[in-house]
């Protein structure tokens, strides 16, 4: 497996409006790594008697050839200096994917989105590389209709950052942290937290107690971010604790953010991975890309 330095930012292409506007945005992506373009197109073999019945030989060339080929000539033709590479693999995408993630620095996956005002739509295949992948996964949602995805900037702006600073996980936070430089924009970290109960137990509110738990919260974030902090002087850091149910908060947040960067942490379910009660909403309901990065 190639050292994470020469990983290529690699992009899941099936020729769809959303994974067109993925390749560009991994594009651009690549060029602020320093890093290679590839774009994998995986070829689901059907069987012969349905290959007759649907699919003529132009329709099989388009999707094989003719799909990457292209996008890998747009890319080219927008960014000169990008070295961009085509890998045309044969599988089911949902097993292939996530081997591809791990040969990767980045996975980039485009995503319907569910309306202008909601998520990500995430089929069956972005799901199983999101509960199995072990590298960094970002989904890209194709812009409205007129937004021109060539030329949008994908630097400066805002990072925001999904933290539990009382479990924070040094791999999530680093790569926050790096990809806020790498773009010279600020970095907002959210940490959520909630209020006692109090009506579980029928007590009215202690405002006094609300207080104290918010300056711990913050003591604690804080803690957490300094050595960050001290390593990345030329990062503006926003420090965010904030009462509330995680990810409402961070799809707040993050409305008209560069990037949402969240966490998964690998565990194995009976039947496979799991994504997370928080990545799985925050995909759902956020505009922005969403970066999910697995840790430990």
């Amino acid at each position: 497996m190639p050292s994470t330095s020469t990983r290529p930012v690699t992009v899941g292409l099936d020729g769809s409006r959303e994974s067109l506007a993925a390749a560009e945005w991994a594009a651009r992506e690549a060029v602020l790594r320093g890093l290679p373009l590839k774009l994998v197109n995986v070829w689901e073999p059907v069987p012969m008697a349905a290959r007759a019945t649907f699919l003529g030989v132009e329709s099989q060339q388009h999707w094989v050839e003719r799909v990457p080929r292209e996008a890998a000539e747009g890319v080219r033709a927008r960014h000169g200096e990008l070295d961009v590479a085509i890998d045309q693999l044969t599988g089911r995408p949902g097993d292939v994917l996530p081997k591809v993630a791990d040969e990767s620095a980045l996975l980039v996956l485009g995503s319907r989105g569910l309306s202008s005002f909601g998520g990500f739509l995430v089929g069956s295949v972005g799901q199983a590389v999101l509960a199995t992948a072990q590298s960094p996964l970002v989904f890209v949602r194709a812009p409205e209709e007129g937004a021109d995805e060539e030329t949008a900037d994908q630097g400066a702006g805002t990072v925001v950052l999904g933290l539990d600073a009382n479990e924070p996980d040094d791999a999530l936070i680093r790569y926050a942290f790096e990809d806020a430089e790498r773009r010279s924009a600020a970095l907002r970290v959210v940490h959520a937290w909630s209020l006692p109960p109090y009506f579980a137990y029928g007590l009215p509110p202690d405002p006094v107690l609300d207080a104290e738990l918010e300056k711990q919260e913050t003591a604690t974030l804080k803690e957490v971010l300094a050595p960050w902090r001290a390593k990345h002087p030329g990062v503006t850091v926003d420090e965010a604790p904030t009462v509330g149910k995680t990810a409402d908060v961070l799809v707040a947040a993050a409305e008209g953010a560069t990037l949402l960067v969240v966490g998964r942490r690998i565990r194995k379910a009976p039947f496979g991975g799991r994504i997370g009660s928080v990545a799985h909403a925050v995909l759902h309901h956020a505009t922005s890309p969403v970066a999910v990065v697995p840790h430990a």
